[in-house]
């Protein structure tokens, strides 16, 4: 893919980095078509070699900015609300350093296109609790992100297991909400826009940090520092890049061959393209992390008692649809429908399948399946109409094509998924 040198901005904040001690080998931003920014190698890179080294006494943590500024902020507040406090409000002089790269990150409009967090009301419904407008259909957002459906109501009662892996708007916005209570006790007059992008910034942007020595965070969104210079790598689910802090430094090596030219990626997690689009902001055309969830399906369609046995058994929830079909709990879900309870939990431990209907077994799972898809029909053909209707509104059609390129997407996998029970019928 073509690229382009980026501006007169971002080789200063290059100048400046490599004058604060990164360590920069055979690599450079560029502008990459279609993605922004990425970093591309600038010769050809054999396996191995360091691309890039960053100190620890150059990234922004909560070890690296004052104590004072942390001791004003009630017990309970995330570090990942305190330190957008502190990019938003924090001693001007101090944060001076960090002057030229701040001048490279992305703008809050560049967020207010991208992340379904600030998109407007109609494209974003969830099930949030700051949900500010009652919900009308449709909705838009995949049922993992907004954790609503348009064809069938959700049995919420019915769950009990939370997922880090659904509900996403909701959860990211909560976190939002609850870092601005906090933080405003302290600064009740910051602005909300400046402390919402610097949080996002954040939550876009971060690496792992965990002060040498210490024990995790309970919550594991604070285990988070900004890393000049490591931020232009975009992310791929199969990156070959090494990613090590080591307490002193982070260190990106190539764990293979690039040719000068290409764009180099790291790896932000093994993430489903519904939690890439709520965090990121973008979703990737290949994505072999790429998952989808039956759980709402499942749990309205099953028994208090089916939904007893399967707790009972370590089973309620995270049934994933990927690439590769179902997943044993999905099938295991199925099992519960017909089998006896004893011929179910000699199933489930392994001990026997005397009870087991292949047939059985695919037909139920194959009608879950069949919801997603028409759920996923359901919203293209809204999409396709609210597309129609924006026509010359640029961002808000922008907006539309990302929410249908993800639902044909979901559409594909429901459709995958079918083709392989299928296949697996027509051999019994």
């Amino acid at each position: 893919m073509a690229h382009t040198k980026l501006g007169k901005q971002h080789t200063d904040f290059m100048r400046w980095a490599k004058s604060q001690g990164v360590k920069i080998n055979g690599v450079t931003p560029a502008h990459i078509p279609g993605r922004g920014s990425g970093m591309i190698a600038t010769r050809n890179i054999e396996e191995g070699e360091v691309m890039i080294t960053v100190p620890l006494d150059l990234m922004i943590t909560i070890d690296s900015i004052p104590a004072s500024f942390i001791k004003r902020f009630p017990t309970g507040t995330s570090i990942h609300g305190i330190l957008a406090a502190f990019l938003t409000e924090g001693d001007h002089e101090f944060l001076k350093r960090w002057d030229l790269w701040r001048r490279v990150w992305p703008s809050r409009k560049d967020f207010e296109d991208s992340m379904p967090i600030l998109w407007p009301e109609n494209l974003r419904r969830s099930n949030s609790e700051f949900q500010q407008t009652p919900c009308e259909r449709p909705f838009l957002l995949p049922p993992s992100a907004s954790g609503i459906w348009n064809s069938f109501e959700t049995n919420q009662k019915g769950r009990k297991f939370e997922s880090k892996s659904q509900n996403l708007l909701a959860q990211q916005e909560k976190r939002l909400q609850d870092a601005w209570r906090n933080v405003i006790t302290v600064f009740p007059n910051m602005d909300w826009d400046s402390f919402s992008f610097h949080w996002l910034i954040l939550n876009t942007r971060c690496f792992y940090y965990v002060k040498p020595g210490q024990e995790p965070p309970e919550d594991w969104n604070d285990a988070i520092g900004l890393v000049p210079f490591a931020d232009y790598f975009n992310h791929s689910d199969d990156a070959d890049c090494e990613v090590v802090f080591d307490g002193a430094k982070y260190t990106f090596t190539a764990s293979r061959q690039y040719e000068k030219g290409e764009e180099i990626f790291m790896s932000y997690g093994a993430h489903s393209n519904d939690f890439l689009f709520v965090e990121y902001g973008f979703f990737l055309d290949q994505n072999e992390s790429d998952v989808i969830f039956l759980d709402d399906i499942i749990s309205n369609n099953l028994s208090e008692a089916e939904r007893e046995e399967l707790a009972f058994q370590q089973g309620l929830g995270d049934y994933q649809v990927t690439s590769s079909g179902v997943c044993p709990r999905t099938i295991n879900a199925a099992c519960v429908k017909y089998m006896p309870s004893k011929d179910f939990r000699s199933y489930v431990q392994g001990r026997a399948s005397i009870g087991f209907d292949t047939r059985k077994t695919w037909n139920i799972i194959r009608e879950w399946i069949e919801i997603y898809l028409r759920e996923s029909d359901t919203t293209i053909e809204a999409l396709e109409s609210l597309g129609a209707q924006s026509e010359g509104q640029v961002g808000h059609q922008n907006k539309v094509a990302s929410l249908r390129t993800r639902w044909e997407q979901i559409r594909v996998m429901c459709q995958n998924a079918l083709d392989k029970i299928n296949a697996t019928q027509l051999e019994t």
